[in-house]
């Protein structure tokens, strides 16, 4: 059961996402129905840790086996989405693969759960070009910070 839930004012979601580096390009994903993207990962079960959490995830939806080098942002992410306000805690950590040397492709490419996310690897250099979500990533992945740093986003 994911670690989210639903009031009268808004919903609550507690997320995890990688951030995956490769050839000076960082994986995104989003929805074949919408047009913006986001950084890859999911919701945190209940009695899951987050980095097992990100694991499974990646595991899901690429079939990839991820190593979690260590947490780089914490993001609390106040938006609407559907007619619904959010309220959404986004732990982000820094990955790379585990066994594969390389994931990199030049083209979008659906995961293996099928055709419902698309992923494209996106130059880092041209990520004010991307409708990406929070905004904040934009600047924040351009330089990755040596510590952890948090980000209010309203």
């Amino acid at each position: 059961m994911d670690v989210v839930f639903s009031t009268k004012k808004a919903v609550f979601n507690y997320r995890v996402a990688g951030i995956w580096i490769e050839n000076g390009h960082v994986l995104l994903h989003r929805a074949v129905n919408e047009s913006n993207w986001s950084l890859p990962g999911g919701r945190v079960e209940i009695a899951e840790d987050s980095k097992s959490s990100l694991k499974r995830e990646f595991r899901e939806e690429l079939g990839n086996d991820v190593r979690v080098d260590r947490m780089v942002l914490v993001i609390e992410n106040f938006f609407e989405h559907g007619r619904k306000d959010f309220h959404e805690i986004g732990f982000y950590y820094l990955i790379t693969a585990e066994e594969n040397p390389s994931s990199f492709r030049k083209d979008t490419f659906h995961g293996i759960e099928g055709e419902r996310l698309i992923f494209k690897w996106t130059s880092i250099k041209n990520l004010n070009e991307v409708e990406l979500y929070p905004e904040c990533l934009r600047t924040a992945l351009k330089d990755l910070p040596q510590h952890i740093q948090h980000f209010v986003v309203k």
